[in-house]
């Protein structure tokens, strides 16, 4: 080590007992990098803190807990919140049978998914491309508010998509104010 090193090491204030030997031996392999490789060094953990808090400040912090219902043997179903796909993938329907023997022309099944979102006020587009059928698409606005969790609610039949919020407050208000006319705001959750 250089004189100068070890007048530096000198100059610093003692660490608490327990990180002496960690803190020193850190400190030495630094002061033993070149100075290039000192400066890649700081340059990437700068990076590291900056991509820390991007990833903290842009994160989604809501979410849309989808539940769709179709009748369709097989579809490829898309969801895009505010003109980015969100979630893709395959839909797969069990034949339907009569009286639990026959089986029939008609299929059905359900998918739900979790999808995470920003909070604010959301476009959310639904596309449903069944393998036999005309593609099917839909699209609603929505209010996500911080860490909130909406429920869309989807049917998908031959004759078209049929898509809703879940309304979980209205229950509970009716029984609370039977005296007052209820009203539902699909806006929030």
């Amino acid at each position: 080590m250089s004189p100068e090193n070890n007048e530096k090491l000198a100059e610093m204030p003692a660490p608490p007992v327990r990180a002496v030997p960690f803190y020193r031996r850190a400190w030495q392999q630094v002061v033993r990098m070149p100075h290039r490789a000192r400066i890649i060094l700081g340059l990437f953990l700068i990076s590291a803190v900056i991509m820390a808090i991007y990833m903290a400040l842009t994160a989604a912090d809501a979410s849309l807990h989808l539940r769709l219902q179709h009748d369709f043997h097989s579809a490829q179903v898309s969801v895009w919140v505010d003109d980015t796909l969100a979630y893709s993938g395959r839909l797969t329907g069990s034949t339907k049978k009569k009286f639990g023997l026959i089986p029939t022309d008609s299929a059905q099944g359900t998918l739900t998914q979790v999808i995470p979102v920003h909070s604010g006020v959301r476009n959310i587009r639904l596309r449903i491309e069944p393998d036999s059928a005309a593609a099917q698409e839909d699209i609603i606005h929505a209010y996500f508010s911080r860490h909130a969790e909406r429920d869309l609610v989807v049917s998908a039949r031959r004759s078209g998509i049929f898509v809703g919020y879940a309304i979980r407050e209205l229950p509970a208000r009716l029984r609370s104010t039977p005296d007052s006319a209820p009203t539902a705001e699909l806006g929030q959750d």
